[in-house]
């Protein structure tokens, strides 16, 4: 009992591992420590547990303050965010459509460019004002497109921007929490838009832009028009204005200095003269007066005025200094068909306001002929920005400088000066009517457009006499520098002066041809050379038909 109760005490707090109940006293020696024998696991302090704890609690702690931010101050945030990164709609950019030629010719077409849309790509020189340009889609701040649209802004392409732009589609694209895409489908494909053939001739255009551009250059000229098309339908084959800017930089916004530059230049860049150039026509409107005259029996084909080179009109108030109507030289007996061909002022001051015995049509009358023929109501051309033409009247003249009307402002009227101004695409239509024996077509850039326009009421007879006059412009007469070309012209001249002394021509050619068989006509126009140039519209027809000769040889066939 004692050896019992002294063994408890000696052994009093000590746990008794298995390892040394079941410990063989013959294994007490010779362990083999490289096999751990005879070893006994050491437990891990109580300081390594704490130090272990306490690195888990501050994980835990960490993990809860963040996940209370993300829950309590940014949960709203984070939540509408992953809403976004989930699901989000991206568009899909329609391909805008081509712009062709009547042959087929690329005139605009699209290429690669950023933003996931392509940009477009203009032929230059010599089709700005045509085609016109684009605004291409924006992004906000934040890279996001708040503008989707590729908008037609001026030409063909705000004419036609509808059947050009197609319509967008969208993406639905499903991104991770990173922004990476998970997975990405069509909802919406995009409609691509159409190819629109226009009715020009990249040729011709060519053709009568180059030789416009090298004459304003040489003389100079402030600017120049050009036009050809199809007596009958009204296809326009060229429509050119000089100067121009270039598309591909208004419509990709840059480089500045060049946006400057055209905003700065006195030429009026971005004017398109052909369609909204107002011009003083001079002597182009005396086929029309004298087709007028004709009708109403104010004179005959055979009608002979003599023209000494002037006409001198008594001053009621001073009979000692009659007021002086000159020609532009001493030109002799003229009768309809001369008078056209060599552009006589006082044949047109007689038949115009009369003169002598001669009666004349008067200024009512030469308004309504004008008028008749179109140089005072819009074309219909599908171009935006389409001017209007103007021909003065007595009361016009008295609302706008309480004047009365005079007998000078008739004969001045009578020649197509005064206040009187025409665009070139109404004199194109005015001599189409003379070329096609009175049909006032509707100009159209459109290829196969459904011919549009209105007969006029006037003798037909009158408007052979007004050819005839024309085609002996060519071969004697004014415009006999056409004479050489490989097919039958018949044209007319006409320069108007303009400038306080005078100081300025615009230079004009009209015509059509063949004269046979009218298909074609041509309207040019040089503005603002300087006074006593010989050199005008005559000029740039034949350079361009010329060329058009040489690379479009169908047209005089």
């Amino acid at each position: 009992m004692k050896r019992w109760r002294l063994f408890r005490k000696r052994n009093s707090g000590y746990e008794l591992n298995p390892d040394e109940i079941f410990l063989d006293s013959s294994n007490l020696s010779g362990f083999d420590r490289s096999t751990l024998e005879g070893r006994l696991e050491k437990p891990i302090s109580s300081g390594t547990f704490a130090v272990i704890g306490l690195v888990i609690a501050l994980m835990f702690t960490t993990l809860g303050v963040q996940a209370a931010n993300l829950q309590v101050r940014e949960g709203e945030k984070y939540s509408a965010q992953s809403e976004r990164n989930r699901l989000s709609p991206k568009v899909l950019f329609a391909e805008r459509g081509a712009i062709v030629d009547r042959n087929g010719t690329p005139l605009v077409y699209n290429e690669s460019g950023e933003g996931g849309f392509v940009r477009r790509v203009y032929e230059t020189p010599g089709f700005a004002h045509l085609l016109g340009y684009v605004s291409y889609p924006k992004k906000d701040s934040s890279g996001n497109f708040y503008d989707t649209e590729i908008k037609g802004l001026s030409g063909v392409e705000a004419a036609m921007n509808a059947e050009l732009s197609g319509k967008n589609g969208t993406l639905l694209v499903e991104e991770d929490a990173l922004g990476e895409i998970q997975s990405q489908g069509t909802v919406k494909p995009a409609e691509n838009g159409k190819t629109l053939m226009l009715s020009v001739d990249a040729r011709a255009q060519r053709a009568f832009d180059t030789a416009i551009k090298g004459l304003a250059e040489k003389i100079p000229f402030q600017g120049g028009s050009a036009i050809l098309m199809d007596v009958e339908t009204g296809e326009l084959h060229a429509l050119v204005s000089f100067p121009e800017y270039d598309p591909n930089v208004l419509s990709s916004g840059g480089p500045s200095s060049v946006i400057a530059a055209y905003q700065s230049d006195s030429r009026r860049v971005y004017l398109d003269r052909a369609v909204a150039g107002l011009y003083t026509p001079g002597s182009i409107v005396k086929p029309m007066e004298v087709a007028g005259a004709l009708n109403d029996g104010i004179v005959t084909p055979e009608t002979v005025i003599v023209s000494n080179g002037y006409i001198s009109v008594p001053n009621q108030y001073d009979p000692s200094k009659p007021t002086i109507f000159k020609d532009w030289k001493t030109l002799g007996a003229m009768n309809a068909r001369s008078a056209v061909a060599w552009s006589s002022d006082v044949y047109f001051y007689t038949v115009g306001g009369g003169f002598g015995g001669q009666k004349g049509l008067g200024i009512e009358r030469i308004n309504h002929w004008f008028k008749t023929f179109g140089f005072t109501s819009p074309t219909g051309i599908e171009l935006a920005g389409e001017a209007t033409g103007f021909v003065p009247s007595p009361a016009w003249k008295e609302a706008t400088y309480d004047e009365p009307w005079r007998i000078g402002n008739t004969y001045h009227t009578a020649i197509g000066q005064y206040s009187m101004q025409v665009t070139p695409l109404e004199a194109a239509r005015a001599v189409a009517a003379v070329a096609n024996g009175g049909t006032l077509v509707r100009p159209t850039v459109r290829k196969g457009a459904l011919p549009g326009g209105q007969s006029i009421e006037i003798d037909r007879g009158a408007l052979q006499i007004a050819r005839e006059g024309m085609r002996m412009g060519v071969t004697e007469g004014t415009s006999h520098g056409l004479n050489d070309l490989p097919v039958a012209i018949a044209g007319k001249t006409g320069t108007a002066q303009l400038g306080f002394n005078n100081e300025f021509y615009n230079m004009w050619a009209v015509g059509f041809f063949p004269y046979e068989k009218p298909k074609y006509v041509y309207v040019v126009v040089m503005e603002k050379g300087p006074a006593g140039t010989a050199t005008g519209g005559i000029y740039v027809v034949h350079q361009a038909l010329s060329e058009m000769a040489r690379t479009a040889p169908e047209y005089f066939e």
